[in-house]
C-alpha cells in the first residue's frame, strides 16, 4: 500500500502513520523526522536545512521534496506511508510528477477528518503537557484556519482522481486506528485485483455506527 495522510493539526496523523506502516510492513515516511535526521547527519541538505530552521523559517518545497524524492525511491518496488506532505496544492501536483516518475504513485490518499473544537482542545492539551506556553486557542485556531485554506483544494484533486479516502479521527485512537486497517485492507485487495480499474472517492466517517461505536 502506498498511502499519503492528509490530516489537519491535532487529528493524529503521525500516530495513525505508524500504525499503518506496521501493518502493512512498509516505511512511515515522516518529513519532520527525515529533516531532524539529515540535520542531525549532517549532510548536505541538512545543512541547508538547518539555516531555515534556526531562522524559524518554512523549508522551501524544492528541498522538502528533493528529501521525499529520496525517501521515496529508496522504498521503490513496495509501499510506503507518506506523512508531511503535501501540504500545499503546489506540493501535491509536484508529489505527483516525482512518484509518477518513479511509478510509486499513491494509492490512497487517506483523509483524517476532525472538529475544529476538539482538534483545539487536543492541541491544549499537548501544549500544556509539553509547556509550550505560545501554544495559545487563537495560536492554534489560525493554524486550523491556514490548513483549511490551503488543503481544501488538495482533497478535491484526490477526490477527483478517486483516491480519497475520509475517516473520522475523533473517536479513541485505537477504534480510529481499526477503521482505517479495515477500510485500507479492503482497498487493497481492490487494487490488487484490478489495479487499473476506475475508482471514486470513499467517505467512512459514518463508519464508526457500522462497528456499533458509541458517537
Amino acid at each position: 500500500m502506498k498511502v499519503l495522510m492528509i490530516a489537519p493539526p491535532g487529528a493524529g496523523k503521525g500516530t495513525q502513520g505508524v500504525v499503518i506502516a506496521k501493518h502493512f510492513g512498509i516505511p512511515h515516511i515522516a518529513t519532520g523526522d527525515l529533516l531532524r535526521s539529515h540535520v542531525s547527519r549532517g549532510t548536505e541538505l541538512g545543512r541547508s536545512v538547518e539555516q531555515y530552521l534556526d531562522r524559524g523559517e518554512l523549508v522551501p518545497d524544492e528541498v522538502v521534496l528533493t528529501m521525499v524524492r529520496e525517501a521515496l525511491d529508496s522504498a521503490r518496488g513496495g509501499g510506503y506511508v507518506l506523512d508531511g506532505v503535501p501540504r500545499t496544492m503546489e506540493q501535491a501536483r509536484a508529489l505527483y510528477e516525482i512518484a509518477k516518475e518513479l511509478d510509486m504513485t499513491a494509492d490512497v490518499a487517506l483523509h483524517l477528518k476532525g472538529t475544529d473544537d476538539e482538534l483545539v482542545r487536543r492541541l491544549l492539551a499537548r501544549a500544556t503537557e509539553q509547556g509550550r506556553a505560545d501554544d495559545t486557542e487563537d495560536v492554534i485556531r489560525r493554524r486550523l484556519a491556514l490548513y483549511y485554506e490551503v488543503t481544501h483544494p488538495i482533497l478535491e484533486w484526490y477526490g477527483e482522481r478517486g483516491i480519497l479516502v475520509s475517516v473520522d479521527a475523533m473517536r479513541p485512537v485505537e477504534e480510529v486506528g481499526q477503521h482505517i486497517l479495515t477500510a485500507l485492507e479492503v482497498l487493497r485487495q481492490v487494487i490488487d485485483g484490478n489495479p487499473d480499474a476506475p475508482r471514486t472517492a470513499v467517505d467512512l466517517t459514518g463508519l464508526g455506527a457500522a462497528f456499533g461505536a458509541s458517537s
